[in-house]
């Protein structure tokens, strides 16, 4: 009898201890955690779905701007620590002594000696460049749009000046002619804050695509950034406290160049072409010309 009633009991408490498994498995936290987790691939794999078509539907003209700002301040800090490395310039997170052999680190200072110079004048021409590329494709972009046209045509010319200033900025070094490089640097950070707030406010007005706030509100943002850091770096100058000059200058640039990164936004539902045409007809001769219009006349009468 007690053999017999062994493996009852044992048969007993492997089938409970199987339903005791079967329950926590099948309890409300248990099903809550599956489910939480089968919900979230299920996100992740929509999100990726939706990121991978939106870069399908995007145009490549989308990549320029961010591309731009991308490489341009990353030409000017590989110059700021080349300048850092020859000892030319104090570092920006240093304090700066008069009596010492470096110099502040301002921009201008950084690229002023070779071959920091040299990187200086490529990236900056460059950055003129693409630039001046943007600008255009701007203008083109809001030209059917603007109900002003003189807004989007000064915006164009103001940044197409500030893009000259950069090339005066980039290739008359300080020590060189301080005099042009100050009226380069001083065409490049006013008319290109002016560009800044002309832009800000045609993007709130045209709104493309229903995106007037989400672009224009961060554009006024940067805009309201690059204004006050002119305005520090300006001050800060006359009051000789040249780190934190520099230090807003450098600020200012980036800021600067964040604003036109913000391009993209917009240049993301565009496609820009360059149509080159033939004209199949062969130019006319004098003679032809004026057979036509004798021809012309004898019908009219």
């Amino acid at each position: 009898m007690d053999g017999g009633e062994y493996p009852q009991q044992k048969c007993k408490s492997l089938s409970r201890s199987s339903v005791s498994v079967m329950t926590d498995d099948l309890q409300p936290n248990g099903i809550c955690r599956r489910h939480r987790e089968k919900e979230r691939s299920r996100e992740r794999q929509a999100t990726l779905l939706e990121t991978v078509s939106v870069m399908r539907k995007c145009s490549p003209w989308t990549f320029l701007p961010i591309m731009f700002s991308f490489f341009t301040a990353a030409g000017l800090w590989v110059v700021y620590f080349i300048a850092v490395e020859d000892e030319k310039i104090t570092p920006l997170n240093s304090e700066y002594r008069r009596s010492g052999p470096k110099s502040p680190p301002y921009i201008s200072i950084a690229g002023n000696a070779p071959p920091a110079s040299c990187v200086f004048s490529q990236v900056m021409n460059m950055a003129a460049f693409v630039g001046f590329i943007i600008g255009v494709l701007r203008y083109l972009q809001l030209k059917p749009r603007v109900h002003k046209p003189w807004l989007n045509i000064g915006s164009l010319v103001a940044l197409s000046l500030a893009c000259f200033g950069m090339t005066l900025v980039g290739n008359f070094q300080l020590s060189n002619d301080e005099e042009l490089h100050n009226i380069g640097t001083s065409m490049t950070f006013g008319l290109g804050t002016l560009f800044c707030w002309v832009q800000s406010v045609i993007t709130l007005k045209v709104n493309l695509r229903n995106e007037g706030r989400r672009a224009g509100i961060p554009r006024f943002l940067l805009s309201g950034a690059v204004t006050s850091c002119m305005l520090l770096y300006f001050a800060l100058m006359a009051q000789r406290l040249h780190m934190h000059a520099a230090r807003a200058q450098w600020a200012l640039v980036m800021f600067f160049l964040g604003f036109l990164a913000t391009f993209a936004i917009e240049f993301r539902h565009y496609r820009f072409e360059i149509v080159c045409s033939d004209d199949q007809d062969p130019p006319l001769s004098l003679s032809e010309t004026f057979s036509e219009i004798s021809e012309y006349q004898s019908d009219q009468l």
